[in-house]
């Protein structure tokens, strides 16, 4: 067994992720993380039957290569696979914990380009794989120890089943987090699904709650899964919600674990602001564990000043929405997100989903009788400017010392309320660059100061 101290490479903060067909990409990586997957499952759970394993995908091209792929592994150590096809990260990780899996795996690069794609993992339970296991996964997959250890003979194969019905399963589930005495008739919504994972299921939910639903986005080829479309594009669907005058919009992203909303005056509404409303209803209502929230620490430093003012406590994670959910299952909570537009109602789903988060925020202005700008107004954000440096050692670069150097300086004249924030990206060659602060002007020129010094650093380094 591969010892519990072994490092992540392939694993980043949210699976495996890169160009198809170039390493870490391809056919093989994918097998042998079927092989290795099964493998764990048996080893741990000592299985006296053959492990299940879920298998879904986005829309792109290349998710039919590496399902097959992912199969194969699992299948060729023991294992049995159930195809879900295309479905929503979020809804694999419900049919995974519904269907009584050992594992799901969802085949996906999220927002990313068609070129790319991804492989995540969920437990038996619909949770990403914390650290540690991820590491065992990476160990057993650079060993090669299984490729002579699979199944014994062609009598113990796995073998191959398909869910056909995957998609009505999560939209029955997905309605079932919305109050019963409520519906959604009279309220106009356009929806953007990015010609993503959920172009069947997100229309079905809204429409079958009584919502008069424009579709954007449904129209996926293999190839235009987020182009021009989805929660990147936002002012595709701001420009609808304006053209008919709608109530809300929904901008989801490729594999619909996150939204970006839009209000009747066409303006993005930022994800703290709807954290924000939902966790300020849930409270008021009773429904929030401990009168705490967990973000990250992306997170705008309003989101801690609205919070607090209605008694609810912030507990900062590391950026990725798993890390949110081993926050909250740590400490007893229930809700949590991160601006980008992952919420985590952890009392309805395992990870973060745009569609359940779209369900739950029009609860609240159905409840209310207010528009999502009246709600978001109580929120009011400190500027904050994000800018991306390039960097071919995201994570060495920002440890270095001198990087600690330029931080401590920019935050010395950025005064008290300001702050920064490195962080390597956990899917791009990229170190993030994040400055906080009351003035706009000055964080924005802080920010590109800051991004230009830590980018010469880079250079300097390599």
């Amino acid at each position: 067994m591969p010892s519990k101290g072994a490092s992540r490479v392939l694993f980043g903060t949210d699976g495996i992720r890169g160009v198809v067909n170039r390493p870490p990409m391809t056919a093989e990586v994918a097998l042998a993380l079927g092989r290795s997957l099964t493998h764990l499952l048996q080893t741990r759970k000592k299985l006296r039957r053959r492990p299940k394993v879920v298998v879904g995908q986005d829309t792109r091209l290349s998710g039919d290569m590496l399902s097959s792929a992912v199969a194969a592994g699992v299948m060729s150590q023991g294992g049995d696979v159930f195809i879900a096809d295309v479905l929503p990260t979020p809804g694999l990780a419900n049919l995974t914990a519904s269907t009584r899996a050992d594992a799901g795996l969802v085949i996906s690069a999220s927002h990313n380009p068609f070129q790319d794609n991804g492989l995540k993992i969920f437990d038996g339970q619909g949770y990403k794989l914390p650290d540690e296991t991820e590491a065992e996964l990476e160990a057993l997959m650079a060993s090669r120890s299984l490729l002579d250890s699979g199944a014994a003979g062609p009598e113990t194969v796995g073998r191959i089943y398909r869910i056909n019905d995957a998609v009505g399963r999560y939209v029955v589930s997905l309605k079932a987090t919305f109050p019963r005495a409520m519906d959604l008739e009279g309220l106009k919504i356009v929806l953007d699904c990015a010609n993503g994972a959920a172009y069947k299921s997100a229309p079905a939910v809204f429409e079958e709650l009584g919502a008069g639903v424009h579709v954007l986005g449904n129209a996926p080829d293999g190839f235009n899964i987020n182009r021009g479309v989805g929660s990147l594009h936002p002012e595709v669907c701001a420009g609808k919600v304006l053209e008919l005058q709608a109530d809300l919009g929904v901008a989801l992203d490729g594999d619909a674990d996150r939204a970006i909303f839009i209000d009747h005056r066409g303006e993005v509404v930022d994800g703290d602001q709807i954290m924000f409303l939902c966790a300020a209803h849930l409270k008021k209502t009773g429904g929030l564990a401990k009168d705490a929230v967990a973000a990250t620490v992306m997170s705008n430093k309003g989101l801690e000043i609205a919070l607090e003012r209605e008694g609810i406590a912030l507990e900062r994670t590391r950026v990725g929405d798993r890390y949110v959910a081993e926050c909250l299952r740590k400490n007893g909570l229930n809700f949590g997100g991160e601006k980008s537009g992952h919420l985590i109602f952890l009392d309805h789903a395992t990870t973060g989903d745009g569609t359940l988060a779209a369900l739950q925020t029009l609860a609240v202005m159905k409840t209310t009788g207010r528009t999502l700008r009246d709600l978001a107004a109580n929120v009011s954000l400190l500027p904050q400017v994000l800018l991306s440096v390039p960097a071919a050692r995201p994570a060495e670069l920002s440890a270095s010392p001198r990087v600690a150097a330029v931080v401590r300086d920019v935050e010395g004249r950025l005064g008290r309320q300001g702050r920064v924030l490195l962080r390597p990206s956990g899917t791009e060659p990229v170190v993030r660059v994040m400055v906080e602060g009351g003035d706009l002007d000055s964080v924005t020129e802080l920010a590109r100061e800051c991004a230009e010094r830590v980018a010469g650093l880079g250079l300097a380094e390599e």
